[in-house]
């Protein structure tokens, strides 16, 4: 199992989104996405948020919230525990991102994209302001998600 985080900067209506298409053998090629990665020796959730936002865009965080764990289990990778944060202030300048392009994405645009099934789920979840931390299951077999649990109760099987 993999311990993960996956990050949403906020502004002005728009979410800064990766688009994956450099890195070889990438579970998630050609899919839009957060900004995150795998936890490193030691870190927190906190931490790891903090580190890959910095490495994958150069800005550095100052207000966060945690919103939830999504686990991921699927036929293909070992499960994965993400921990899912959003992002309202920074400071420093965007660079360029060796996993692919980032771009900010206004929210009402970024449904239509390419991503993964479960992806949306939470995406209107951290979108509704009245959603608290929030406990989230997605069960893949191939790219096709078969279930979805929130909070211990089946949304989709």
């Amino acid at each position: 199992m993999k311990q993960t985080t996956l990050c949403y900067l906020e502004q002005d209506g728009k979410y800064l989104m990766l688009h994956r298409t450099k890195k070889e053998h990438d579970e998630n090629r050609d899919k839009w996405i957060g900004i995150g990665g795998k936890f490193e020796d030691r870190e927190s959730p906190e931490d790891c948020m903090r580190r890959e936002i910095l490495e994958e865009t150069g800005l550095c965080v100052e207000a966060f919230r945690y919103r939830g764990i999504v686990t991921f289990v699927s036929d293909r990778y070992p499960t994965e525990y993400m921990h899912l944060f959003t992002v309202t202030a920074w400071h420093g300048e965007q660079t360029e991102c060796d996993e692919g392009e980032l771009a900010w994405i206004d929210k009402s645009a970024l449904l239509r994209l390419p991503m993964w099934e479960g992806d949306r789920i939470f995406l209107h979840l951290i979108d509704d302001p009245g959603t608290p931390f929030f406990s989230l299951k997605l069960t893949y077999r191939g790219d096709t998600l078969t279930e979805a649990v929130l909070d211990g109760a089946l949304l989709k099987c």
